[in-house]
């Protein structure tokens, strides 16, 4: 199994955690990122206003969005094109702890596919339709709703696959995408207690957030509130 660290070289205060990361994954090599304010870097990029798709996403694309879409897009395309059956993927803000990360991996080893996708997320908000395997405080779970971010996760080849071909298009950011499983035919698993932690604002901030004005922060609010219940109304409940 192979790992990418998704880290733009201009990124120079993040660098050592990204080095770190490659140091402690198996395999793990950097992976350069996309420049999403660079018109020749995304040039092949086909945007919408994000209505592509119900239901229709309120936001229109940051640049960063656009980099980081663009960016997993050409790993799943690397696992596709060299074969790669299972891969972890990260951005350059995860710290993971190495004991709590090696027995992650050694729990999904026997379970993972070339058909899985699944997250190792920071944040542990997720509900779980089913549960698939506990182990020693870890559990693997099938959640009702699909969290967000995609700072660490296992993607395999035919997953991979899947993915690339239903996003030569994009209107909204990748995380927010792949909560549509019934858009990408992508069941999404959630591996929790793992122990991960986002270290954006220890390294340099995060490179998509932005500090909006109060009023237009509680319109954002207010929006991503309705979208969310939409997406309530569409849950996993299965994994095949």
């Amino acid at each position: 199994m192979k790992s990418f660290v998704i880290h733009m070289t201009s990124s120079a205060a993040r660098r050592p955690n990204a080095e770190r990361l490659c140091a402690l994954l198996p395999n793990a090599e950097l992976f350069e990122a996309v420049n999403g304010k660079d018109p020749e870097q995304i040039a092949d990029v086909q945007l919408f206003p994000g209505d592509l798709y119900r239901p229709r996403y309120p936001f229109p694309l940051r640049a960063a969005e656009i980099g980081v879409f663009e960016s997993h897009r050409r790993i799943w395309r690397k696992l596709v094109d060299e074969k790669i059956d299972r891969a972890i993927i990260t951005e350059d803000d995860l710290r993971i702890d190495p004991c709590r990360m090696s027995e992650a991996l050694e729990m999904l080893d026997p379970i993972a596919t070339e058909d899985h996708y699944i997250r190792i997320p920071v944040k542990q908000r997720e509900n779980a339709a089913l549960t698939l395997a506990r182990h020693n405080g870890l559990r693997l779970i099938l959640p009702k709703v699909i969290g967000l971010q995609c700072v660490c996760q296992m993607v395999g080849r035919r997953a991979a696959e899947r993915l690339l071909a239903v996003t030569n298009q994009i209107d909204r950011p990748v995380d927010t995408f792949l909560q549509m499983h019934w858009i990408t035919g992508q069941p999404i698993l959630s591996l929790q207690g793992s122990g991960n932690q986002e270290v954006a604002r220890e390294i340099g901030g995060s490179t998509i957030q932005t500090s909006p004005p109060l009023a237009d922060k509680l319109t954002r609010e207010f929006k991503r509130a309705a979208y969310r219940r939409r997406l309530y109304q569409f849950p996993q409940h299965n994994a095949a």
